[in-house]
C-alpha cells in the first residue's frame, strides 16, 4: 500500500484527503507544518508528499527544497489554492502543481501517475 504524506496547516483540509485517499487505499501520514514534513520525511517511509504552499511559519515552497535536500528522489506534489505560485521558479523541482478543489480525482491521477513513474503500483482503483 503506497503511503502519501499530506502538509497542509488546515486540519480540516488534512482529515478530508486523509478520509478519501485512504478509501482509495493509500496509507495516510499528517503534517501540519513544514517542520513536521520534514521530521517525517527522515522518519517514516513516504512514496510521495502532497504540499500545501501557503502555510505559516516555513512555507511549502521552503519545505519543498528542504525535503529534497533530505531525499532529492521523493516525489512532492504541490496542492495549493493560489495558481499565482506556479510562476514561481522553485516550484518547478515538484513533481506536479495542482490547485485544489473540491473534487478529488485531479490529485489522485496525479498520485497514480507520480507512483507509475516509480515503479509502484497504486492501490486499486476499483471504487472510483
Amino acid at each position: 500500500m503506497p503511503t502519501v504524506m499530506i502538509v497542509d496547516d488546515e486540519a480540516n483540509v488534512c482529515e478530508r484527503y486523509r478520509q478519501e485517499l485512504e478509501y482509495y487505499g493509500y496509507d495516510v501520514k499528517v503534517a501540519h507544518t513544514g517542520q513536521e514534513a520534514l521530521d517525517a520525511v527522515s522518519t517514516h517511509h513516504i512514496d510521495v508528499v502532497v504540499l500545501d504552499v501557503a502555510m505559516p511559519g516555513m512555507d511549502g515552497i521552503d519545505t519543498l527544497a528542504k525535503i529534497l535536500a533530505v531525499q532529492n528522489e521523493l516525489p512532492v506534489i504541490l496542492n495549493t489554492g493560489y495558481a499565482s505560485y506556479k510562476d514561481d521558479f522553485r516550484t518547478w523541482a515538484a513533481e506536479a502543481y495542482i490547485t485544489k478543489t473540491s473534487d478529488i480525482r485531479e490529485l489522485l491521477d496525479h498520485l497514480e501517475k507520480t507512483l507509475a513513474k516509480r515503479g509502484i503500483a497504486p492501490p486499486e482503483a476499483e471504487r472510483r
